[in-house]
């Protein structure tokens, strides 16, 4: 009986673990999903700023943006500059307009509530 109940606990065990990870692995997706989500909805509201476009002023930067359970953007920080005034000062406007953005997955955790969003603005 005992090599029985040994057994069975190691099934258990697997079993969790099995489950666990599956789970986890679950969270993961929807946070991808999620992420997919909000950089559509931001892509959506980007626009050119007239005056950058005259000058025909191209640029590529990186934000990093906080977002409560809401979806709300609470802060955002420009982590590399498109090496143009006229549209870093575009950033502060784009994320008033695309928020709020879609709410993060229930099983969020607090670090995964803050991202970093790649913009570009080129001319074609």
């Amino acid at each position: 009986m005992g090599k029985l109940s040994k057994f069975m606990t190691s099934v258990l065990v697997a079993a969790t673990l099995a489950l666990t990870g599956f789970t986890v692995s679950a969270n993961a997706q929807d946070i991808s999903s999620w992420q997919k989500e909000v950089n559509k909805k931001i892509a959506k509201k980007q626009s050119y700023p007239r005056a950058a476009l005259r000058k025909e002023l191209q640029g590529r930067a990186e934000v990093e943006i906080n977002v409560d359970r809401e979806g709300n953007i609470v802060a955002h920080n420009l982590q590399s500059s498109t090496g143009h005034e006229l549209l870093d000062n575009e950033v502060e406007k784009l994320m008033k307009r695309a928020s709020p953005l879609p709410a993060p997955p229930a099983g969020a955790t607090d670090s995964q509530l803050t991202m970093v969003v790649p913009l570009a603005w080129v001319l074609q």
